[in-house]
């Protein structure tokens, strides 16, 4: 209610629209993940290693492109062609899949275009909305407005888990699409709203459009030169190793106890929605807590002991429920607690670091990390071993990851308890 009465009347139809168009971006994209997995089970693990190559590859492949477009055009330009160009695709692939299982070209495809989008659909739709509320705004509203996109990260898996067994993976796909073109719709009233209310633009609003400036190469000496800003990398690393393990043995286990592309799918969004739901009750009731009374040490190392021990156990029992559990307290334990506590880690270092460092680990090196781990576990599998030893390494790397978010967030804190006292920043 507190957040509510913090809208002022006029601002109220342009936070409606950003509200619904997050909605509609979100409940769009996890509709169709779990699609995506499943075309993932029909390309097969062996053949989805190398993808993960092409996927790293497009993803720094998007980021140039993505900086052309914005020193040419609006983001409220270029933003409804994006949006239309996802839904083009999401129709290509349906009606592909209302003939049975698309072609291995188109499926691949699909799969690297799904991945992608995953990196850059949320950050161009908070760079568009920065364009148009002030920095008073958004402290006021953007929390609500951030709710929208929960709203439909629940939403979308929701239906596909209960609404694919009736229209197929073709009908998801055609949701999807439709989705994306109700955000482009929910994009052009947003902005018909905010010109009707919207006070005389001043110098400083149009400073809002302008490039931060540099490369996403420039974060690399930043890095290198940094024991601490190292150990968040190998951290980052580390959450790579975990996911890609239990990814390609979910996605192993998966084929072969469901026949139907359309079980797998079910499957799947089960898991999504399931996520978003322990999700959404650990931020409200748990994270804040444990931060602030266990510590970002506890926020740091609970998910990798715990992944540690789910690893030991697929050690002995290779089973999907053994992986079911195992993904979803790995991916709640990473959105609610891990997500906020390497965010913090970077709070103790300066700006140039914090941004040009950060968007180097976020992007080239996770990604770069997701294909190396892929082909490790392909290759373990090449040389006659199997989901035991997979599990075993996996269980190793957790352990290292554990010790290693204990070493940061003690330096983190380390480093707060020294600014405090007038010392300098990490």
């Amino acid at each position: 209610m507190s957040t509510l009465g913090a809208i002022e009347r006029r601002e109220m139809p342009a936070v409606v629209a950003s509200f619904l168009l997050f909605f509609c971006i979100m409940a769009g994209y996890f509709a169709v993940r779990p699609v995506r997995d499943t075309v993932g089970t029909l390309i097969g693990a062996d053949r989805l290693a190398d993808l993960w190559i092409g996927t790293a590859a497009a993803s720094l492949l998007v980021i140039p492109a993505y900086g052309w477009l914005v020193t040419r055009f609006r983001r409220s330009v270029f933003l409804p062609w994006t949006y239309a160009a996802v839904a083009v695709s999401l129709t290509i692939v349906g009606l592909a899949f209302r003939g049975g299982a698309p072609g291995l070209r188109l499926s691949q495809f699909f799969w690297i275009f799904i991945s992608v989008l995953n990196l850059f659909t949320i950050s161009v739709f908070w760079s568009f909305l920065l364009e148009l509320f002030r920095p008073d705004q958004t402290k006021r509203l953007f929390g609500l407005i951030a709710a929208g996109g929960t709203a439909g990260a629940l939403t979308g898996p929701l239906f596909t888990d209960i609404a694919v067994s009736t229209i197929g993976n073709s009908g998801i796909l055609f949701l999807g699409a439709g989705l994306f073109v109700l955000a482009i719709v929910c994009q052009r009233a947003l902005l018909s709203v905010w010109k009707s209310h919207a006070p005389a633009e001043t110098d400083k609003d149009r400073g809002r459009d302008e490039a931060i400036g540099g490369s996403i190469w420039a974060g690399v000496p930043l890095v290198l030169k940094s024991p601490y800003v190292l150990g968040i990398t190998l951290f980052v690393v580390l959450i790579s190793a975990a996911n890609t393990f239990l990814y390609f043995d979910q996605l192993r286990l998966v084929t072969d106890a469901f026949p139907e592309p359309e079980a797998r799918t079910r499957f799947f969004a089960r898991l999504d929605w399931i996520v978003q739901s322990l999700t959404i009750l650990s931020q409200l009731f748990l994270t804040g807590y444990i931060a602030s009374r266990l510590g970002l040490v506890a926020l740091l190392t609970m998910v990798p002991t715990a992944t540690a021990l789910a690893f030991a156990a697929l050690a002995f029992w290779n089973t999907l429920a053994v992986v079911a559990v195992s993904i979803v307290t790995r991916r709640f334990g990473q959105f609610a607690f891990v997500r906020p506590g390497r965010e913090m880690l970077w709070s103790a270092l300066d700006n140039e670091t914090k941004y040009k460092a950060k968007n180097f680990v976020d992007v080239p090196v996770y990604r770069a990390a997701d294909a190396v781990f892929a082909q490790l576990e392909k290759g373990i599998y090449a040389v006659g071993l199997g989901s035991q030893t997979v599990a075993i390494v996996g269980a190793v790397a957790a352990g290292i990851w554990a010790v290693n978010g204990w070493w940061l967030g003690r330096r983190h804190d380390a480093a707060t308890v020294q600014e405090n006292a007038g010392g300098v920043r990490l």
